[in-house]
């Protein structure tokens, strides 16, 4: 157990942990935000037919946050060459970027593909809200960027 309290190991263990979650969890995030979106828009285009092109457009949008993720993922893989070099605050702010975009990523995803539903559902009943739909979906995409800025800044600050 002597080996899990070294702090070489504990600058390891909290990097690999915030690179994965930096990855994984807007990547999980926008899987199940585009599957509820797509399930939405197969269901209202029993009713309305034409509305597959702007629906696909609303459908596409709870993906971005898994490129944030795989962006600020692979900017940290590119200056990490040499892991074993970091030092342990350097890795806390690792994990600490990491589980931010993983955490907002994920939830913000969840939250745009609610909104992106309803706007859905309501352009299939006829009302003409892809635009308003659109704009309220990025706004809580906008948590996804403004952690993914903090990623970039620690990305250009502490390595």
């Amino acid at each position: 157990m002597e080996i899990l309290t070294t702090w070489p190991f504990m600058v390891l263990i909290l990097t690999v942990l915030g690179l994965l979650s930096m990855l994984a969890l807007p990547c999980v995030g926008s899987a199940i935000g585009v599957s509820h979106v797509g399930n939405a828009l197969i269901g209202c285009m029993k009713k309305n037919p034409d509305m597959y092109g702007k629906g696909m457009i609303i459908t596409a949008l709870p993906a971005t946050q898994g490129l944030y993720g795989f962006a600020a993922f692979f900017l940290f893989l590119l200056r990490l060459k040499d892991i074993a070099m970091l030092n342990y605050m350097q890795a806390i702010l690792i994990f600490a970027a990491g589980v931010s975009l993983g955490l907002a990523g994920y939830f913000s995803t969840q939250y745009q593909a609610k909104i992106a539903c309803n706007g859905l559902v309501e352009m299939s009943n006829g009302r003409d809200i892809f635009a308003q739909t659109i704009i309220l979906t990025v706004y809580s995409e906008l948590y996804a960027i403004l952690t993914f800025a903090l990623c970039f800044l620690v990305w250009v600050m502490a390595l």
